[in-house]
């Protein structure tokens, strides 16, 4: 591989004209400088470029779940802006554990120019040593409990979960249930809360053994959906708290032989990538994945290449409700499955 210094002498200049040139500078021999570097092949070196300019070039990003269809199609969205601006990302899990993302974040501090996080817990403070080392970072679908300085890109959870409670109940249902992921979290914490309110303003109360809490995995929901079935009054809809949770009730449902939606209503938020190909197309929460990664990368661009002052931008993308037919209004009272 050629070097910097056989590139000046095939162009007849100074190693720093050439390098004055490589990093964008106006330089008077820039044609023969230029032809050399042809010539030769030359290709900079990407760690010496790191050192002169502060930047690595790499953005982090950081979330609980990659096996997690959300989080795959928010990375289609990072990586739609990334292309053609000069970064690459860095993916990594965090598995849901705040002790995890803590050893990530302290391995990415000096190897990347910004984070893109969805934080474990809003109780979370390993994000406060990005702050601390000068690393911006945009949370990605959570953010910290209190006044914690980061530009996020959110949903409107609260008010998908709301929209969802009001379907149900529109449709007659009063034997609802809900298995939602942990109430630490952004949206466990605000899908919970639309979903009471909008329980509550049709007169509805959610008993405990109706309220949930699993861990927005597959399994957990499989068997707490098994225990709401073997109840001595089942619930004749359920809501689920992620596409993760959605599936796992499903499976549970088509274990126990019940039938979607004659005997028990799903509603779950974020829609399958097969939903509309079920048996009984899934009614659920959609929400823009994809512009959501794409709106947190630009803000991330914009912090790096920008250096943009200002207060950290709090950004809510609406949510849609995509009513489907695995819902319907309640048939007579069915025992229990066991």
């Amino acid at each position: 591989m050629a070097t910097i210094h056989e590139v000046a002498a095939k162009a007849g200049v100074s190693t720093a004209t050439v390098s004055r040139y490589l990093r964008g500078q106006k330089v008077r021999s820039a044609q023969a400088v230029n032809a050399a570097v042809a010539a030769l092949g030359y290709s900079p070196n990407a760690v010496a470029q790191s050192l002169k300019s502060g930047r690595t070039g790499m953005i982090g990003v950081v979330v609980p779940d990659v096996t997690n269809p959300f989080f795959a199609a928010v990375a289609k969205g990072l990586e739609q802006v990334c292309q053609g601006q000069s970064f690459r990302m860095l993916l990594a899990n965090s598995g849901e554990s705040a002790e995890t993302e803590q050893e990530i974040l302290a391995d990415l501090v000096h190897r990347v120019d910004g984070v893109i996080l969805a934080p474990a817990t809003e109780q979370d403070d390993a994000p406060l040593q990005l702050r601390e080392a000068g690393v911006p970072a945009v949370f990605l679908d959570r953010e910290l409990a209190g006044d914690e300085p980061f530009d996020a890109v959110l949903v409107d959870n609260v008010g998908g979960a709301h929209a969802a409670a009001k379907h149900l109940t529109d449709l007659g249902h009063t034997r609802i249930a809900m298995i939602n992921g942990p109430a630490d979290t952004t949206p466990g914490r605000g899908r919970r809360e639309g979903f009471l309110a909008g329980l509550e303003e049709a007169g509805i109360e959610l008993p405990p053994e109706y309220d949930l809490m699993g861990g927005f995995q597959e399994g957990t929901a499989h068997q707490l959906a098994l225990q709401l079935l073997a109840q001595p009054e089942p619930p004749t809809a359920i809501f689920t708290g992620n596409n993760l949770m959605t599936v796992g009730v499903l499976k549970a449902l088509q274990d126990m032989r019940v039938d979607v939606p004659g005997e028990v209503s799903v509603l779950g938020f974020d829609d399958l990538t097969l939903g509309s190909l079920l048996r009984s197309p899934l009614t659920c929460i959609d929400r823009p994945d994809v512009e959501q990664g794409a709106l947190a990368m630009r803000l991330m661009l914009s912090r790096i290449t920008h250096d943009t002052p200002g207060a950290p931008r709090r950004i809510v993308l609406d949510t849609q409700l995509l009513v489907r037919e695995s819902t319907a209004s309640p048939r007579p009272t069915r025992k229990a499955r066991r």
